[in-house]
């Protein structure tokens, strides 16, 4: 590809009347406008118009190729650096080779319309994704805007929450509505939380996942992800993953986290993934199949063996694939896997834990205390390659 660089205006709906002269300008000295037919119908002019190709990423490289030698203007909605076009061409141009004109974003917009602080709001893009994915952040009187994904769908997830639809912001057609069935396709839901939604500290109760008894349980959960230290946009491999809760915790901290959680038990995957969608993670990818073997993915940068840890070659797999500042923590509740914790904690060093968890339970008409099985906690990092 010829080094050429493309220009990219936001446009809203209020379409050429709303665009600032330079704007204006860019559009109008341009050979080749790409963007969305809706988005192409609001300027006048003489132009090629390149509608976008469905599905696009794969195409627009390609696209991009074919017009090299032409001045070309892409439109987007709004701020294109904003969930937009701008910054998918970024990510494959590289910023030297884009010139972006932002118009305000669908955002801001709303924002102004109904009074609400922007840097006090959140903002969740279901653009082509599954509205679970809104669960985390549903939070007790929290104020989210939402771009993209059904209303009604939100409304189904979020049924203590007030929905205001905004349609078509600053065009003629604009409109404010609390009707979810009724939205118009360009649209911004504004959503604010009722009093419900489980908190993204890592610890959730035993029961809201389904589990056929392996899970690790609540409390070594809140322990075991303490020492796994989550920070955005990491991959944790989960291996021997049971009911995948440690993966699903992982990803809930930051809608950036991801994981790969391993299962050999077909039965367990599945539930793992119905546990993720369950809990507002559905990226999460499932693999069925036995370790080391199945174990050659992207490089994480933590691992947790949950299960497994007798098995041959599982620990050397997992501590190779750790880059530095890497973090490996395996939990042991059986006297062999717990002999080797102890030999991998003689080798690599790090730390050892022992939690034995007993919680309150009825003994007759009184209470009394039902002990868990301890479990051997052993966390070590990575200190180079």
């Amino acid at each position: 590809m010829t080094e050429h660089v493309v220009r990219v205006v936001g446009i809203g709906a209020d379409g050429w009347e709303g665009l600032a002269p330079a704007a204006r300008d860019e559009i109008t000295r341009a050979e080749v406008l790409m963007g969305s037919a809706r988005q192409l119908d609001l300027v006048p002019g003489e132009f090629e118009r390149v509608p976008w190709p469905s599905p696009l990423l794969p195409a627009l490289p390609d696209l991009l190729r074919r017009h090299a030698d032409r001045r070309v203007c892409v439109l987007a909605s709004g701020d294109p650096m904003f969930h937009g076009i701008g910054s998918t061409l970024v990510r494959l141009l590289g910023p030297d080779r884009v010139r972006v004109w932002p118009h305000p974003s669908s955002v801001s917009l709303a924002c102004a319309r109904l009074g609400w602080a922007l840097d006090q709001v959140e903002v969740v893009s279901l653009v082509g994704r599954p509205a679970s994915l809104l669960l985390p952040h549903l939070q007790p009187h929290r104020r989210l805007l939402v771009l993209g994904g059904s209303p009604t769908e939100v409304a189904a997830l979020a049924p203590d929450a007030r929905l205001t639809v905004l349609e078509q912001l600053g065009g003629p057609r604009e409109r404010v509505h609390h009707d979810p069935a009724d939205a118009d396709p360009l649209h911004v839901l504004a959503v604010e939380c009722g009093p419900g939604g489980l908190t993204r500290v890592p610890g959730l109760p035993d029961a809201v996942f389904e589990h056929d008894g392996q899970l690790t349980k609540r409390e070594v959960r809140a322990i075991t992800m303490a020492l796994l230290a989550p920070r955005p946009g990491e991959l944790l491999w989960d291996v021997g993953a049971g009911a995948g809760s440690i993966a699903v915790e992982w990803c809930r901290t930051h809608p950036s986290c991801r994981a790969i959680a391993v299962e050999r038990d077909p039965e367990r995957a599945a539930r793992i993934g119905r546990n993720a969608s369950a809990l507002g993670v559905p990226g999460i990818r499932v693999v069925v199949g036995r370790s080391p073997q199945v174990l050659d993915f992207e490089r994480p940068d933590a691992v947790f063996i949950g299960g497994g840890l007798t098995a041959p070659g599982v620990v050397e797999r997992c501590w190779a694939a750790l880059g530095a500042g890497g973090r490996l923590v395996a939990n042991a509740v059986t006297l062999e896997s717990e002999a080797v914790v102890a030999r991998w904690h003689a080798e690599l060093g790090g730390e050892l834990t022992r939690v034995a968890v007993s919680r309150g339970a009825p003994v007759g008409g009184f209470t009394g205390w039902r002990p868990h099985m301890p479990v051997t906690t052993w966390a070590v990092t990575k200190e180079s390659e």
